[in-house]
């Protein structure tokens, strides 16, 4: 083979890479533009008149209340396992009486929201797009975009709203029944003494990281309820298309949540790192 046509092949290699690359990123770079107009508008229409408040009330109960027994038993068994796990470890260094505060920490600052965003955007998130994609290929929306009524005022901004409410009330009552399961195996099941246990947590957990798991789960509220109404909303091809808007919005929700954990942590330690705290 010659210089000359190995230089070619090599260009018409990189040619076709260059392209595809270009058309990933053009379609990605329109589809987050979609997404961030879809977001605005629905932010926007929060506070429009007419007031939407009874379908607020109606997402809370489904998104909230609905859940409550889900991540009542999720969050019991991961404090069981997570503080048994930890437990076995600190063992072996004689430091079992910092289980609590460490199962605490790791509850209220990562696995209490980041769980919780996961079980409820699987949850509610699933429906939520299974819904909108249904009543977009029945032609319910177009329905009732034709009697006048602003389908995402009334469709996705309550929504949207209800998500970001409940979720920080979700992840406290994650925390919560967390912490029981801890205090259970803890005191209940490998008898170490609880007064230690608790004074171990009050001396260690401070009403701040308590609030940076609540904002994370305010912020995942936002974001799974973004993207699984997005697709509901935007579902074409019949049948087939509402399972497709359905899958796609739970995964990419579940994706993002354990995304945004990690870049929300980064900017709540800078956030500490400017105002002094530890």
């Amino acid at each position: 083979m010659s210089s000359q046509s190995l230089v070619q092949k090599t260009a018409m290699v990189i040619s076709w890479v260059g392209a595809s690359v270009i058309d990933v990123s053009k379609d990605f770079i329109q589809e987050v533009g979609r997404v961030t107009l879809f977001f605005t508008e629905s932010v926007r229409l929060i506070f429009a008149k007419p007031s939407r408040f009874p379908e607020v009330i109606k997402h809370m109960e489904f998104i909230g209340n609905q859940s409550i027994w889900i991540i009542c038993l999720t969050g019991g068994f991961t404090g069981l396992a997570l503080s048994l796990q930890i437990y076995l470890g600190f063992k072996m260094f004689n430091a079992v009486n910092m289980v609590g505060p460490v199962v605490a920490l790791g509850i209220t600052r990562e696995l209490g929201p980041v769980l919780t965003g996961l079980i409820v955007a699987a949850r509610a998130g699933g429906a939520m797009a299974a819904r909108l994609g249904t009543m977009r290929v029945n032609e319910q929306i177009d329905a009732l975009e034709v009697m006048g009524v602003n389908t995402k005022q009334y469709l996705i901004a309550p929504r949207m709203l209800a998500a970001f409410i409940c979720m920080p009330l979700l992840t406290a009552v994650f925390d919560f029944v967390a912490m029981i399961g801890s205090w259970f195996l803890c005191v209940k099941m490998v008898q170490l003494d609880e007064a230690i246990f608790w004074q171990k947590i009050r001396d260690m957990i401070e009403v701040k990281h308590i609030n940076e798991g609540l904002f994370k789960g305010a912020v995942f509220g936002i974001f799974f309820a973004l993207i699984c109404t997005y697709r509901g909303f935007n579902t074409t091809g019949g049948a087939k298309g509402v399972g497709d808007a359905t899958n796609q919005g739970v995964v990419q929700s579940m994706v993002m949540v354990i995304i945004m954990d990690y870049f929300l942590t980064i900017l709540i330690r800078v956030y500490y790192s400017f105002m002094g705290a530890s």
